[in-house]
């Protein structure tokens, strides 16, 4: 065999730990640059006293990762406990709430017992995206580098899935009249960050998804599937350097030679994926002359999704709240357009409230509870004085979450608390205007119309993420490292031959630097 073909990550995030995971299983030889003491991005954990909480707080479909585990010669389950969730959430309104089961009977059986007729419109609902997100996933897991992809038969056939003109709200108002159910199956556009009447009809299947495959909480956290995609990077030979971060990619004319850490020290490298935020990544590490189409004047004038304000908070106390639960404002249109229009704070937000501890009792003392407390709010662009409204806003979240949910004394039993601003999310965990679901997912920022998995204005540099095709979310976020390994894998014209033979496998040496640490 020839000199085995040396591939850059650029960020420990999930994408680019799947990438390195795939790439290294095919003999490539991985090295993985991370700015940051930890690996995960913001799948990852950290820790409040005696509390556990995730950065991330929601995975489904976990079939993705097992078929790029398989694909690596693995098996998820022997690195991941995992626990499907179910109830799988609650939905909470003023004068109503549900909770949602992947038991399509028993779902059926709650709608029509809350919406007397419309049972027969869940399962309407349920065997229409069965069909419809079948047509859409074959594009959804191609490459979309060319206008012609558009003309192949399976995207001829995904078009009319697509529903180019409707918004979500107007998709399952085929289905659902009463607004708190059609706001109970369309919410999930919040994952994307953008509002139901604004999002793409196409995401329809985002709701569907949930009820069709499930919703899973690994044992330990979320952290423990970007913890066990590196696990197998260092199984398979790769290296994964923290505190380590690249300055910016070495150039000769268009080609990507490798790149230049923060130290100065120049890496040499076949192909380089960035697992970055994209325009963060791309405004820091790539000149304008070498991105003609994202000019920092460009990345300005993008979509961008909205952003979060965060609380972690560890109470000493069970809370009687399931797994995960949304409260929804009273107008919940009034607080969409808040967030994503006029760019103001709500006086009546909507909150997600994570419980993880009645699931997993690993994240918390025994009788204590860690509460992920999330309010969607107005990305960076709306020039919120964070610094000033901090803990405002703060407090007017614990008021809303004690009023919606009964717990009237619930800031009372605090013995740890964490807050994140959008601001913090762009200062600290360089986050384009703190946009934490990363481009929006408008029409025009969608398939080929969003940045390429392989990067056409520079020849050798690939991305994964939520800022490339398919988009945000960690099972897409798998597939763009799906897609992204198979495009490099394409371009040398075979698998290299596995080098599994060469590793001790389980071993972990951590070797501590002064300005990085080492995997090996």
């Amino acid at each position: 065999m020839g000199k085995r073909k040396e591939i850059v990550v650029i960020g420990a995030g999930p994408g680019g730990l799947a990438s390195a995971m795939m790439l290294s299983a095919q003999g490539y030889k991985v090295t993985v640059f991370e700015n940051k003491p930890y690996i995960g991005g913001r799948t990852s954990a950290f820790s409040l006293g005696d509390y556990t909480f995730d950065w991330a707080n929601l995975f489904s479909m976990p079939h993705i990762l097992e078929e790029l585990f398989e694909a690596s010669a693995r098996k998820l389950e022997d690195y991941v406990t995992m626990k499907e969730i179910d109830p799988m959430y609650t939905v909470a309104f003023d004068d109503f709430q549900m909770q949602a089961t992947r038991d399509e009977q028993k779902m059926k059986e709650t709608v029509e017992s809350h919406f007397p007729g419309y049972g027969r419109e869940y399962e309407r609902f349920m065997k229409d995206s069965r069909k419809k997100l079948n047509s859409l996933f074959p594009i959804l897991q191609a490459k979309h580098d060319s206008i012609f992809d558009y003309l192949r038969l399976k995207s001829l056939k995904a078009l009319p899935s697509l529903d180019v003109g409707k918004s979500l709200y107007d998709v399952l108002s085929n289905y659902f009249h009463d607004d708190r159910l059609l706001l109970s199956f369309t919410f999930q556009s919040k994952y994307l960050g953008m509002s139901p009447w604004k999002c793409p009809g196409a995401f329809s299947f985002l709701s569907f998804m949930e009820y069709e495959y499930g919703i899973y909480h690994p044992i330990g956290g979320l952290n423990k599937l970007t913890e066990a995609l590196g696990k197998v990077v260092v199984e398979n030979g790769g290296e994964i350097h923290l505190n380590t971060g690249v300055s910016k990619l070495i150039l000769e004319g268009k080609e990507v030679r490798g790149v230049e850490l923060e130290s100065g020290d120049k890496i040499v490298a076949d192909e380089v994926v960035m697992n970055a935020d994209f325009a963060y990544g791309i405004s820091r590490m790539v000149g304008d002359q070498h991105r003609k189409k994202y000019t920092n004047v460009k990345l300005e004038e993008k979509d961008y999704s909205c952003s979060t304000f965060m609380i972690y908070a560890g109470v000493d106390r069970e809370v009687p709240m399931d797994h995960h639960t949304i409260l929804f404002a009273e107008d919940y249109r009034r607080n969409v357009e808040e967030i994503t229009e006029t760019f103001s704070l709500s006086d009546d937000p909507s909150i997600y409230v994570q419980n993880a501890a009645v699931t997993d009792p690993t994240l918390a003392p025994k009788g204590k509870s860690p509460l992920y407390i999330l309010a969607p709010v107005p990305n960076n662009g709306s020039n919120i004085d964070w610094d000033k409204e901090k803990e405002g806003f703060r407090d007017l979240v614990w008021s809303q979450l004690e009023k919606k949910t009964g717990i009237s004394d619930l800031r009372n039993s605090i013995e740890e608390e964490k807050i994140i601003t959008p601001h913090d999310w762009e200062r600290e965990k360089y986050i384009f205007k703190g946009a934490t679901f990363n481009l929006a997912h408008n029409l025009n920022q969608m398939m080929y119309l969003r940045p390429h998995n392989q990067w056409k204005e520079l020849n050798g540099l690939y991305l994964v993420g939520g800022g490339t095709h398919p988009g945000s979310g960690l099972p897409t976020i798998f597939e763009s490292a799906r897609i992204t390994s198979n495009l490099i894998m394409a371009k040398h014209n075979k698998k290299e031959r596995p080098i599994h033979e060469e590793i001790d496998h389980g071993r972990m040496l951590h070797q501590q630097e002064d300005r990085m640490t080492v995997f090996k």
